[in-house]
């Protein structure tokens, strides 16, 4: 089999974000939409879910981009929730913005809302997007906001760095004290990775690996309605087409730009202070977390919970990538039921 079609490598290693990104073939024209904010960015973004489902903003972890919803669609098809998965700048199709802070996303999301005429919605930050939720909880007017959930959030290092591994303090350390050091390894390793996962083997290893997956889902799910189908038909894909799909999840999407992007929010991530006080967060905010997870020590997240005035932390024996299975609690709790249902209701009338 022919090994899978991928942007240049020089694509990958490119610093600026110069470039003028398309979509894949294989993605659906909705996973593919551009908002164009009051500055003159353009803000990606992708929708999933129930096309008359209740609002609910998704914030993709680090690094990756508004692709890394579209394996919640049925999930929140199911729930009656549409799913707006919102890309920060520099990732995917969403303009770098250079200097950014983190207190800058909630200027966007709220710019968003207000164009694309939604009145309410709820957040959840996943991973890396975590802190944005935060910040959305401070600084958002909290009419707009019908719920915040940080959802194996990324943590606050000013809970102390010690609970770091190590390859995370020395990345935090390399991009603070030699930033054109650190570029130079990204992008060399970016070139290996991207040259990686164009090889045969590693090609027939993914597409045998989608195969089995697409046979276990088709035995425990019973396919929609043709008049319920949501936004995606994942099951009229080739093996190809979903192996283009996965790989744009977890790296081309995220990296389409080349580094700068992910360089720039390493330092934002890693930053000892997000731009506000936790203290200063009236708005209540949900936190659910795994124990075991290295990636976020359940000890800074713990540190942060204690710091937010209304903050309900839920922790579980998990790892950062065995909490796939909280998210439907993590979504469910995140939207208050009654205006759930009287959203529903009204959307039913129309």
């Amino acid at each position: 089999m022919a090994a899978t079609r991928l942007r240049p490598i020089s694509r990958a290693l490119s610093t600026t974000s110069t470039a003028t990104p398309q979509p894949y073939p294989t993605y659906h024209p909705s996973e593919s939409q551009k908002f164009n904010l009051p500055d003159g960015r353009t803000l990606g973004f992708a929708e999933y879910g129930h096309p008359n489902g209740f609002p609910l903003f998704i914030f993709h972890g680090f690094p990756s981009s508004r692709i890394e919803a579209y394996p919640v669609d049925r999930l929140a098809h199911n729930l009656k929730i549409k799913l707006y998965a919102l890309e920060r700048p520099g990732f995917g199709i969403s303009t770098f913005q250079p200097g950014r802070k983190i207190i800058d996303y909630p200027s966007d999301v709220l710019a968003f809302a207000k164009g694309k005429g939604i009145e309410r919605f709820s957040i959840i930050g996943a991973s890396g997007g975590g802190p944005y939720a935060v910040a959305c909880a401070r600084f958002l007017p909290k009419e707009v906001m019908a719920g915040v959930c940080v959802f194996a959030g990324g943590p606050p290092w000013a809970a102390g760095r010690q609970y770091m591994q190590w390859w995370a303090r020395w990345s935090e350390w390399l991009a603070r004290v030699s930033p054109g050091t650190f570029t130079v390894l990204t992008n060399a390793l970016a070139g290996i990775v991207n040259w990686l996962i164009g090889t045969q083997s590693v090609t027939k290893r993914i597409n045998k690996f989608l195969e089995d997956e697409r046979k276990k889902k088709m035995e425990r799910e019973t396919p929609l309605p043709e008049d319920e189908l949501g936004y995606l038909r994942e099951e009229e894909l080739t093996t190809d087409q979903r192996r283009e799909r996965l790989l744009g999840l977890l790296w081309t999407e995220p990296w389409r730009q080349g580094s700068q992007g992910p360089i720039h929010e390493i330092k934002l991530l890693t930053d000892l202070n997000w731009g506000f006080e936790f203290e200063d967060v009236k708005f209540p905010v949900k936190i659910y977390h795994g124990k075991r997870d290295i990636n976020a020590p359940i000890e800074m997240i713990r540190w942060m919970a204690e710091r937010l005035p209304n903050a309900t932390l839920t922790e579980f024996d998990d790892t950062h990538f065995t909490m796939g299975g909280r998210l439907k609690q993590a979504i469910e709790e995140a939207i208050p039921e009654d205006e759930k249902k009287e959203f529903l209701e009204k959307q039913s009338s129309i």
